[in-house]
């Protein structure tokens, strides 16, 4: 049954699959072993990432292709939830509409783009998707009357969403099941499922062309596929997929705007995250979401209270400092690289 839950995509590394069970049991239970707002915040945020890193891979990892458009298509599903909600109000129909439509656009521009450029050399095509989310950023920054501009836009979810709202009356497990839990494990449930499919996808016939296409093309097109179909079916799988993933961001932080999900500084984590984790696994896509995602919310704080315990220590204390967490960040990049060239996932199962 397990078997078959995975998709036969066995973890193969018996400290990998502790560390995967660890990672799905914390997510599970992260409301009632780590109470508190920026715990939760701070789970809900690799949920989404997991789906929306784990997108990426199938496109960077499994079939070869460098695209920097992914965020466009991560602000287009949040984007779109978002005006259907403040158009239509807070109503499941509007989420319902909000993510249609933005799926739709999606799909439809990942295939425009896929068609029209995936047949030259796949440095052209990175500088077109590159070309093209820089085109969405500006435009949904100068479309203030329906984006909200820089500012972004807030807008109310359903009432079911909201911390207002009480699913049960008494507490479980000392907290209280508001609509901000409800909000989570849609988020987690929801991610989950869309990893899952993400599984069978690129155990299929289908990721097993995807895959040959990035090792060889022209073999693989001598072999009577069609890659440029192809390809462009993965981007627009990966580009709905990204989507999704936002429409659960915009759901979550019942807010939306150019910095939250357009910003590049996004897609320079979601290539972090596949690097560090591993490309071409989407384990290795969980792994790095949650490595980065942990170092960036807590690195800060950890730094500062080691530079408070060694204050009598000439030097140390300023190296350490919260304040420099960025420079030791990419330390940790650049030796996880070094150390771990094919991804953690690529060396724990080495051994």
């Amino acid at each position: 049954m397990l078997n078959w839950i995975i998709s036969g995509d066995r973890p193969r590394s018996r400290i990998l699959a502790a560390v995967l069970i660890i990672i799905l049991l914390g997510l599970l239970l992260a409301p009632f072993v780590f109470p508190g707002t920026r715990s939760l915040a701070v789970a809900a945020r690799i949920c989404v990432l997991i789906v929306l890193v784990a997108s990426y891979d199938i496109l960077l990892g499994y079939t070869g292709i460098v695209s920097f458009a992914h965020t466009m298509f991560f602000g287009i599903g949040a984007y779109g939830v978002a005006i259907a909600l403040n158009a239509l109000g807070p109503s499941w129909g509007a989420v319902g509409l909000g993510t249609v439509a933005g799926v739709a656009v999606s799909i439809a521009a990942a295939a425009v783009i896929g068609l029209l450029s995936l047949r030259v050399r796949a440095i052209f095509f990175s500088m077109i998707t590159l070309a093209v989310a820089s085109f969405f950023l500006i435009l949904a920054s100068q479309l203030s009357f329906i984006t909200g501009g820089e500012d972004g836009m807030s807008f109310r979810v359903p009432r079911m969403l909201t911390p207002a709202f009480k699913l049960f009356e008494d507490e479980i497990f000392g907290q209280r099941f508001n609509g901000r839990l409800v909000a989570y494990y849609l988020v987690f449930i929801s991610s989950l499922v869309l990893f899952l499919f993400m599984l069978r996808v690129v155990n299929s016939p289908f990721g097993r062309v995807l895959q040959a296409i990035r090792e060889n093309d022209f073999r693989a097109e001598a072999l009577g596929n069609r890659v440029v179909l192809y390809r462009t079916a993965a981007s627009c799988l990966v580009a709905a997929l990204a989507a999704l993933a936002g429409v659960l961001n915009a759901l979550w932080l019942r807010y939306t705007g150019p910095d939250a999900t357009l910003s590049f500084a996004i897609m320079l984590d979601i290539l972090l995250m596949v690097v560090i984790g591993g490309m071409g696994t989407l384990y290795g896509a969980v792994i790095g979401v949650v490595i980065l995602s942990l170092a960036q919310f807590y690195l800060q704080d950890l730094m500062g209270a080691a530079s408070s315990a060694l204050a009598g220590i000439p030097v140390l204390p300023e190296l350490i400092a919260a304040d420099r967490w960025m420079l030791w960040l990419g330390i940790l990049f650049v030796l996880s690289v070094y150390f771990f060239p094919t991804g953690i996932v690529g060396k724990l199962r080495e051994r």
